[in-house]
């Protein structure tokens, strides 16, 4: 199991989920974070799924070019995440979620 650093754990993760409605891709990516902010966040994260199929207009705000796309607004920098999120490790590295060493 990774252990993730106090300071990291100590912050407030907001975390959007753009989608397209219930694709397999979009589901599974839902699925997979879900999964890794109940493991790493644990009552540390806000998650907001943005359907683009009901909202289109919210995607030009964050300069969505494809979905899946995951957008981490806090803690600053925003960092984004496109794909499945099926592989852990490139999710962690992509939110910032530094293992201790």
């Amino acid at each position: 199991m990774v252990k993730i650093s106090k300071e990291v754990l100590a912050e407030k993760w907001e975390l959007w989920l753009y989608i397209a409605g219930n694709t397999p891709k979009s589901l599974l990516a839902l699925a997979n974070l879900k999964r890794y902010c109940e493991q790493y966040l644990q009552n540390r994260y806000s998650l907001e799924i943005i359907d683009l199929l009901i909202k289109p207009q919210l995607a030009a705000g964050d300069q969505i070019l494809a979905i899946p796309t995951l957008v981490r607004k806090m803690p600053v920098p925003i960092r984004k995440i496109i794909g499945d999120l099926s592989n852990e490790e490139k999710v962690l590295v992509g939110l910032n979620l530094r293992p201790l060493k």
